[in-house]
């Protein structure tokens, strides 16, 4: 890890909110019915990163229209999973993709994707105003996938100049045992009005 420590120093960049979020939905085909539910769920003030990669685009754009309409009677921020161009044009609050996706373009918001030092030093050169990274511990998305684990999640998020957001099977019980405040999820969030029951595993 030190030999790429010099290469993740970053040029800090204003975050163009006052607070980012500390809770994050994130939007998948496998949450879309019960997403309004969840939306309410959540304390108010949280984020939602909009993928729904499976729509076509105009089917895409639609449920957006919907779903940031309804985040801003909630008191949500919206983020577009997508180039910042494209962010803009739709109204979103910000951009969420891998470094290569938002190292340009407009300024404006970004959430920068992380699975390792390398891409941490990355996204630092994106202008990341925020690190998602995963994975924490396993998850249904990438099953095989080998998660981080707590202690390497820490270790790696030490080195990012701005905040990190933990990404990965992760729930509020989840967040709350390793000590992490901000945190980003599929299907792990918990709330009365939410119509399934989440898990840990």
């Amino acid at each position: 890890m030190a030999r790429c420590y010099s290469d993740c120093v970053p040029i800090r960049h204003p975050s163009p909110l006052a607070e980012l979020p500390d809770t994050w939905l994130v939007t998948d085909k496998r949450n879309d019915e019960w997403l309004e539910a969840a939306m309410k769920s959540l304390p108010r003030g949280s984020g939602l990163i909009f993928r729904h990669y499976h729509l076509d685009g105009t089917a895409r754009r639609s449920r957006f229209r919907h779903l940031a309409r309804m985040a801003r009677r909630l008191g949500h921020v919206i983020v577009l999973s997508g180039e910042m161009r494209q962010a803009r044009r739709w109204g979103a609050d910000g951009a969420y993709g891998a470094p290569g996706t938002l190292a340009k373009g407009a300024r404006g918001m970004r959430l920068v994707t992380a699975h390792s030092l390398r891409e941490i030093a990355q996204a630092h050169r994106a202008r990341a105003d925020a690190i998602l990274l995963s994975p924490v511990f396993p998850t249904r998305s990438h099953p095989k996938a080998r998660s981080l684990g707590p202690l390497r999640f820490r270790l790696l998020a030490a080195y990012a100049n701005v905040p990190v957001i933990a990404l990965g099977g992760m729930t509020r019980r989840r967040s709350l045992a390793i000590g992490w405040k901000k945190w980003a999820t599929i299907d792990g969030i918990y709330g009365q009005a939410s119509p399934w029951i989440p898990k840990d595993s």
